[in-house]
C-alpha cells in the first residue's frame, strides 16, 4: 500500500495525467456531440457509435500517459532513487502499473458514460441507452480497456525508457500496423485476427455492423477477447520486469 501510494504521489505531481486526461474527455465527449448533431433526423444514432472518438482516440492518450508516467523518471534520473528504496524493483513497478492502470480506467469510464450521456442529451429519442449486454460492454467496458492498454504502455515504457521512442511506437502501432498487417498476402488476415487492439475491439463492440469503424474479425468471444489482451499484457509487464532487473537504472 506504501508503494501505491508513492506512485500516485508521483504520477500526480506531474501535469500530464491531468492534461491527458482532460484530452481523452474532450475527446471523447466533442466526438460524441459531433457524431450525434451530424446523424440525420430520420436515422438512429447507436450507442456504439457514441463512444466512437473515446475508443478511438481516448487509447491513444492514454497509452501517452501510461508511457510518460515510466520514460519521464528514467529522463530525469528520479527512478534510481526508487530502486535504491526498493531493491528487487518488481514491486515499484508493478505498483506504478496498477497505479497508472486505475487512473486510465476512471478516465475511460467517465469518457464513456460522459459520451453517452450527451448522445441521450441530444438525441432523446433515439434508443440509446444501456438495454443489452452489448450495450453495457459498449460503454463500461471502455474502462477496462483502457487500464490493460495502460498497462502496455507501461511495459513497453519500462523497455524502452526514453519518451519519444516509447510513445512513437506506441502510436504507430495503435493507429497503423495493425491494419497494415491485413495487406500481407496469404496470413495477413489470419494475424490480424490475433493483435491486441483488433481482439480488444471484439470485446467492445462484438460482431455486430453498427456505426463507426468494421467489427473485430477475431474469433474470440467478448469475455475470452478481454482476457487475451489482458493477457498479452500481463506477459508484456512480465518481460518489462525481468528486463529491469537485469540493467542499470
Amino acid at each position: 500500500m506504501n508503494l501505491l501510494a508513492v506512485e500516485r504521489i508521483k504520477l500526480f505531481s506531474t501535469r500530464s495525467p491531468w492534461w491527458c486526461a482532460l484530452i481523452t474527455l474532450v475527446l471523447a465527449i466533442g466526438f460524441a456531440a459531433i457524431i450525434a448533431g451530424a446523424t440525420s433526423a430520420d436515422s438512429q444514432l447507436t450507442t456504439s457509435a457514441t463512444l466512437f472518438g473515446g475508443t478511438q482516440f481516448g487509447i491513444a492518450v492514454v497509452m501517452v500517459l501510461a508511457a510518460l508516467a515510466v520514460t519521464t523518471e528514467y529522463r530525469f534520473n528520479t527512478i534510481r532513487t526508487t530502486f535504491q528504496a526498493v531493491p528487487h524493483r518488481s514491486p515499484a513497478l508493478v505498483a506504478k502499473a496498477v497505479v497508472v492502470a486505475l487512473v486510465a480506467l476512471v478516465i475511460g469510464e467517465l469518457a464513456a458514460f460522459g459520451a453517452l450521456g450527451l448522445g441521450i442529451l441530444m438525441r432523446p429519442n433515439d434508443n440509446l441507452g444501456l438495454h443489452t449486454s452489448q450495450d453495457w460492454m459498449n460503454v463500461a467496458g471502455l474502462g477496462p480497456v483502457f487500464a490493460i492498454s495502460a498497462v502496455l504502455a507501461v511495459a513497453l515504457g519500462i523497455l524502452i525508457r526514453h519518451s519519444a521512442g516509447a510513445i512513437a511506437l506506441l502510436l504507430i502501432y495503435y493507429l497503423a500496423v495493425e491494419e497494415l498487417v491485413q495487406l500481407i498476402p496469404k496470413i495477413g488476415h489470419t494475424i490480424h485476427e490475433w493483435l491486441p487492439f483488433n481482439v480488444a475491439n471484439k470485446f467492445l463492440r462484438g460482431s455486430a455492423v453498427v456505426d463507426g469503424p468494421p467489427p473485430s474479425d477475431s474469433p474470440l468471444s467478448p469475455g475470452w477477447a478481454l482476457a487475451y489482451f489482458a493477457g498479452i499484457a500481463i506477459v508484456f509487464l512480465l518481460v518489462a520486469l525481468g528486463v529491469a532487473k537485469k540493467r542499470d537504472a
